[in-house]
Parts: C-alpha cells; sequence; structure tokens
C-alpha cells in the first residue's frame, strides 16, 4: 500500500489538506499563512468549514474567492436539506440550529445565505481522489464498493469505517475529517490519527478541550496546525504528531 510517510519532495508544488475549519476564519487564515502556500500548491479543504465558530460567512467567501476544492461535510448536508430548494424545512432547522447552525445564521446577518452560497454548496463533491490519496470527509463503508454509498457513508459514518481492521483501499490512503482525533482511543488532543489504510486530521478546531486546526502537506509529510484560541502554532514532521488507533478499541 502506498506509504504516505515516505513521500519527500520539497521541491514539488505541495498538496495541502485542510481538516474542518468551523467558522473559524480568523484561525484559517492564520494557518495559511502558516503553511506558507503559494499559487502552484493545491489546497483541499475536508468539508465541515461551516457551523460552531463565529465567522462562516467569512470563511466560505474566502474558499470561493480562492477557488479552492472543498467537500461536502455533514454540516454542509445539514444547511442544505434545512433549506431544501430555497424552501425551508422546519423539521431539518430545528435540527441544524443547535449543531452549530445558528451561528452560522448570524455569521450571514440579516440578509441571510444568499443563493450563491447555497449554490456552492449544493455543488460539492462527496469525495476526491488524487491517485495516490483519497480524501473524504467521515469515511467509507468498508464492506460496500463506492457506486454503492452516498452521503449518508461519506458526510457521517464513522464507528464502522474506524473498527475495520483492513485498508478500503490497497493503493492509496483516504484522508479524513468529520471525527474529532482525541475521541479515538490513545489520541490526544491536537494529535493525528491512523490506522489500516486511512489517516484523520480533524482535530477539533471548536472544541475548547482542543482548539488545533490542521493542515497536512500531503506531498512532504508535514502538519502544520494553529490553535485558534491561544493563537499557538507549530510545525512537525507527520510520524511525530501522529498515533495508531486499534480498530477493535474503536467505539462511539
Amino acid at each position: 500500500m502506498f506509504n504516505l510517510f515516505q513521500k519527500k519532495h520539497s521541491s514539488l508544488p505541495r498538496q495541502i489538506a485542510i481538516g474542518d475549519v468551523h467558522g473559524h476564519y480568523d484561525g484559517l487564515r492564520q494557518l495559511i499563512d502558516f503553511c506558507k502556500t503559494s499559487a502552484e500548491d493545491r489546497v483541499y479543504f475536508l468539508g465541515d468549514v461551516i457551523d460552531r465558530g463565529p465567522k462562516s460567512a467569512e470563511v466560505v467567501k474566502w474558499i470561493r474567492e480562492q477557488n479552492y476544492p472543498c467537500l461536502m461535510g455533514n454540516h454542509e448536508v445539514m444547511l442544505l436539506t434545512s433549506f431544501n430548494n430555497g424552501v425551508v424545512d422546519e423539521m431539518s432547522l430545528r435540527h441544524w440550529l443547535p449543531s452549530g447552525g445558528d451561528t452560522t445564521l448570524e455569521s450571514y446577518g440579516d440578509a441571510g445565505i444568499p443563493q450563491s452560497d447555497l449554490d456552492w454548496f449544493a455543488s460539492l463533491p462527496s469525495y476526491l481522489d488524487l491517485g495516490d490519496v483519497f480524501l473524504v470527509h467521515a469515511g467509507v463503508d468498508p464492506f460496500k464498493s463506492l457506486d454503492k454509498q452516498n452521503n449518508e457513508q461519506f458526510c457521517w459514518i464513522r464507528e464502522k469505517f474506524f473498527s475495520n481492521h483492513f485498508p478500503y483501499f490497497p493503493d492509496k490512503v483516504i484522508i479524513t475529517g468529520h471525527t474529532i482525533t482525541f475521541t479515538l482511543p490513545g489520541v490526544r488532543p491536537g494529535e493525528v490519527a491512523q490506522g489500516p489504510g486511512w489517516l484523520n486530521i480533524e482535530t477539533g478546531a471548536y472544541h475548547r478541550k482542543s482548539g488545533w486546526m490542521t493542515a497536512l502537506d500531503i506531498t512532504n509529510a508535514i502538519v502544520y496546525q494553529v490553535n485558534v484560541f491561544s493563537g499557538k502554532q507549530r510545525k512537525q514532521p507527520l510520524d511525530r504528531i501522529v498515533k495508531v488507533v486499534e480498530p477493535s478499541r474503536v467505539k462511539f
């Protein structure tokens, strides 16, 4: 299987994956500056760029302006189901608001979410296959082919994916967000988690127990992090910050 830890090509344009931003615009801009991205680098967002943090509208505006690829996350799904084809779905809205949707609506102000942003959310792909890495928000069902899965798996799955003992792909690594790494056994706040054929870089930027927002330089196997509460920055090789998760211990 492809080994992400062996990639050392610092002269090439980089592929950079960013975990869940959750409305923390200031932390995101600090993280991008810390990564020193160039126009040649390819930056990918793993979804859940909105909700919980105070500046979701600013996050969306900036990502769209930069034309960075972004995946569908479960929080984007909740937003879209709340505004189904321009019609408010009251039941979905009541579910979304306490999950961070209230802060997203506040960030847009009285004008509300513009149709152009709703169209952008609806256009987000469920996954991106980059060849030797596969980006997806939550994971995949290890017992189904990709064509038999949808956003129920790609945006929401947890235990079935992380408790599987075998890699889904023989030749690529799955990189995910969605599940905060410290909720996995043996992983401390801010650490990246690794299992059979996958890496999880969702280190819980919005969570007071962590605060770390993570960017993974896939090309060079380097992790960049900014703490959205303290402003602290740190950069280290992936192999120094990753913790291996035993699938049999995963319980949600």
